[in-house]
């Protein structure tokens, strides 16, 4: 089974017959703006893929870790971590996920057999967790936004290392919030992986790289299983600036929150204006690359999204049909987004 992502904008483009140059694009959670590229030198489009001494260093610093594994997005050790926890681990049955969450998760799990259980804003009652289960937290969630803090994870964490079970959190957006909301200097045992995203925050998902951290154990696991050239010499380059940028980070988080807030209020105001019949919108929840948006009545989401599109404005129908998730624009492009808006909620 294929699973739906944003991004798709070539077929959106063509099953409403809009050119793709005249659409905004706003089905993903990357950041619209994006690290300056460096100069790369020849060699690095010639040679294959070296393992970067330089990049890892960097990594360690960023994600104040012990051990890194550079790989081609976060996808690739998403898609093989039930085979290798099964391995590891034959007597684990059971995988703990969001219920509303990035679908690849349980996807994952559900074809190496696990029987899936379903949690919903809050994660399941510790003394509930069966033995050598796996528990898998997105932090902060996609699409609810959900941030878990790190002494309630590290409660999971300390229970999860005495029932023999793992701890998987995808840190995918968190690169908008201060280093200490990562558990990322938690990872010394055989019980926790974090998933961390390169592409989203830097605003260069096309270069394809993500890092996992992980104790030894695990490194060493992935890797092999990985095998080589995962990642090509120059997002290697790329990366390793961005991650020692931190002048241009602190500036990153500052515009994309004040972005954000922008968005949020052409939100409330387009939407729950005082002409229409009834306030549209229920709540916005989501964080600084992204706003979900949830409705009174459930059937407004894909009726909205629809209109949307009609008018060049591409955002995410969320998988239950019921919410919209629209990434952050920039500037230049909220009025494109407000004048979308007023046509489609008066048409």
């Amino acid at each position: 089974m294929t699973l739906l992502h944003g991004g798709r904008l070539n077929q959106i483009a063509q099953q409403y017959n809009i050119p793709v140059d005249d659409w905004l694009d706003l089905s993903t959670g990357i950041s619209p703006l994006s690290y300056p590229i460096p100069e790369i030198p020849l060699q690095l489009w010639q040679q294959l893929p070296q393992e970067s001494t330089a990049l890892i260093a960097a990594a360690k610093q960023y994600y104040q870790c012990e051990q890194v594994l550079v790989t081609n997005g976060s996808q690739s050790i998403i898609k093989i971590l039930p085979n290798l926890w099964q391995t590891h681990m034959p007597l684990s049955k059971t995988v703990y996920l969001p219920e509303r969450g990035y679908k690849e998760h349980a996807h994952a799990w559900r074809i190496a057999g696990y029987n899936i259980c379903f949690y919903h804003d809050e994660l399941p009652a510790i003394d509930m967790l069966e033995s050598n289960s796996v528990l898998v937290v997105i932090n902060p969630n996609n699409p609810t936004g959900k941030l878990f803090s790190v002494e309630v994870l590290k409660q999971y964490q300390s229970k999860l290392i005495a029932l023999n079970g793992l701890l998987v959190i995808d840190e995918a957006f968190i690169d908008v919030f201060s280093s200490d909301q990562s558990m990322c200097t938690t990872v010394n045992n055989d019980n926790t992986l974090v998933l961390r995203s390169f592409g989203k925050f830097f605003g260069l998902a096309g270069i394809r790289i993500g890092f996992l951290v992980a104790n030894n154990f695990w490194h060493n696991k992935f890797s092999n299983a990985l095998g080589p050239w995962q990642v090509n010499g120059p997002a290697q380059l790329i990366a390793e600036h961005a991650l020692l940028d931190i002048s241009w980070q602190k500036q990153q988080r500052h515009n994309l929150h004040q972005l954000r807030k922008q968005q949020e209020a052409l939100l409330l105001e387009r939407l729950n204006r005082e002409e229409l019949s009834k306030e549209l919108i229920a709540e916005i929840n989501g964080t600084n690359l992204f706003l979900t948006v949830s409705f009174h009545n459930k059937n407004t989401a894909s009726k909205l999204y629809h209109l949307l599109c009609q008018q060049g404005v591409y955002c995410r129908l969320g998988d239950e049909e019921d919410t919209l998730r629209f990434g952050i624009a920039k500037q230049e492009e909220l009025t494109k987004l407000a004048q979308a808006f007023n046509k489609a909620v008066t048409t």
